[in-house]
């Protein structure tokens, strides 16, 4: 008997980025998180290298996450505006749930750097794939904090970059649909040259 394709199809065909300022309680709890976790290293990893890794940034530690973020773009921009000092505090405690994605490619190694990044990728993918699944929303933010020395310090090395934070919780608004593109922008066939 054949699976029934509907409910993974229309899964595929529903999932959305939340904007994490409108992620509510509850996010995932230990268990859950751990499933989604183990969801997210099930991609493509050419070599077995699993180039990347996730760090939990729990609601106990955000004051502390708030406290970097504001020493790392202090010293980046010496006379920062109050509005850009909110708007840092405000990213550090929205939504339940805090993942930090770094990409940590192993170099020199004969899988190409690029390859290692795309699995990292494609497993900051399968991340909120897998929260989708379990009825959470997320999304996947980068800003000025993913490309700080000073903030990539705090959860790796100078060998790595942090690839992602990526929120999760509870949709606390309808979440909207975006356009897409049409598929002959994003798709085509192959034709040899003649």
């Amino acid at each position: 008997m054949l699976n029934d394709l509907s409910t993974p199809l229309s899964f595929l065909q529903t999932r959305r980025s939340a904007r994490p300022r409108d992620l509510v309680g509850p996010g995932p709890d230990s268990s859950q998180l751990e499933t989604i976790f183990r969801i997210a290293s099930r991609i493509p990893d050419h070599g077995k290298l699993h180039p990347w890794r996730f760090v939990h940034v729990p609601r106990r530690a955000r004051p502390a996450f708030a406290a970097l973020l504001d020493r790392a773009y202090r010293e980046e921009r010496p006379e920062p505006g109050r509005l850009e000092l909110e708007a840092n505090e405000r990213f550090a405690h929205q939504a339940p749930t805090l993942i930090v994605a770094l990409s940590c490619p192993v170099v020199p190694h004969k899988i190409p750097a690029w390859e290692q990044e795309l699995s990292c990728g494609a497993a900051c993918f399968s991340l909120l794939a897998g929260a989708h699944a379990m009825g959470f929303a997320g999304g996947w933010v980068t800003g000025w904090a993913a490309y700080s020395d000073t903030v990539r310090d705090a959860f790796g090395t100078a060998d790595e970059r942090i690839a992602a934070f990526i929120f999760l919780g509870t949709p606390g608004v309808l979440l909207q649909e975006r356009p897409r593109p049409e598929l002959s922008e994003i798709a085509a066939e192959w034709s040899p040259a003649t």
